[in-house]
């Protein structure tokens, strides 16, 4: 019979199994909450933006600096991986600086992990927004990522594009390139593609994985799992119902119009039954006057 487990080693076994999650999380780390994309209120203008160097609005330097890679803002000097060796003394401040990204524009301190492996694991590096085409230069704001097509997205355009991203290209969710049900979905193309067109030759599939797209190599995700839906327009087959007679596209949208059966319509009818009775007003002010100057 196997001996029961004592509360110290169930203790070390759950400690390991953290410290395992971790580390294997530590290479992805959400954008949102790196320390280079952290947020900061200026001292000064009392603006909150993006951690930088330098304010983005007045371009006045924090006290308290923000490190970009490890996000300490004072060094206990516990180690010697410091560059600049200040024994028992803790440095914070400027004293603390080592470097600006070129990517992120955010300090770097003087820590010789930081400034050695910063530069090359920048989650900022290529940080340009798929909505307004800014990068962290040309705007105070934070850099987020999509959930479905993981875009880049600055701090405006976030919800506006989230909202919308799960909607297709096309009119149906058939396969681009046959006439059946596409089982798999690709959020960067807005495609849909069968079992058969989901493989591809350029892109292997891993294993245990969803295939990748045949046309971008993002992975995929299958339809059903998301809340995917059409393109709609507003002219065109998708206008409504048709009519007995067979019309679609303008000639729908305009005869529905013409009959008072869309909004636009009925605004135009009110306005000519409001500009009628104007005038039979004004015509009963004239008869009035004229019956008073006689009299």
């Amino acid at each position: 019979m196997p001996k029961k487990k004592t509360g110290a080693r169930k203790k070390a076994e759950h400690r390991r199994e953290r410290e395992k999650l971790q580390r294997a999380a530590k290479g992805n780390v959400d954008v949102a909450k790196h320390p280079c994309n952290a947020p900061m209120e200026c001292e000064k203008c009392q603006r909150r933006q993006k951690n930088r160097a330098f304010c983005y609005f007045c371009s006045s330097v924090q006290k308290v600096p923000m490190c970009a890679h490890c996000g300490k803002t004072k060094c206990m000097m516990k180690s010697s991986d410091c560059v600049i060796k200040h024994s028992g003394v803790y440095s914070t401040g400027m004293a603390m600086v080592g470097a600006v990204c070129d990517f992120c524009e955010a300090w770097v301190c003087h820590g010789r992990k930081c400034l050695s492996t910063h530069a090359c694991s920048c989650p900022l590096t290529d940080a340009e927004c798929i909505e307004c085409e800014r990068s962290v230069w040309d705007h105070g704001g934070r850099m987020f990522c999509c959930s479905f097509c993981h875009n880049f997205l600055c701090e405006d355009d976030q919800f506006e594009h989230q909202a919308s991203c799960q909607v297709l290209e096309a009119e149906t969710f058939k396969c681009i390139s046959c006439n059946r049900l596409g089982q798999h979905s690709c959020l960067r193309c807005k495609a849909c593609f069968c079992d058969d067109h989901a493989r591809s030759k350029v892109f292997k599939q891993e294993k245990g994985r969803p295939p990748p797209c045949p046309k971008c190599g993002h992975e995929t995700q299958e339809t059903k799992d998301l809340s995917m839906s059409t393109r709609s327009v507003k002219f065109g087959r998708q206008t409504g119902m048709e009519n007995d007679d067979e019309a679609s596209g303008y000639d729908d949208y305009w005869k529905n119009i013409a009959s008072g059966g869309s909004s636009a319509g009925t605004r135009h009818d009110d306005y000519d039954g409001y500009g009628e009775d104007d005038a039979e007003g004004y015509d009963d002010d004239d008869d009035e006057e004229e019956e008073e100057e006689e009299d």
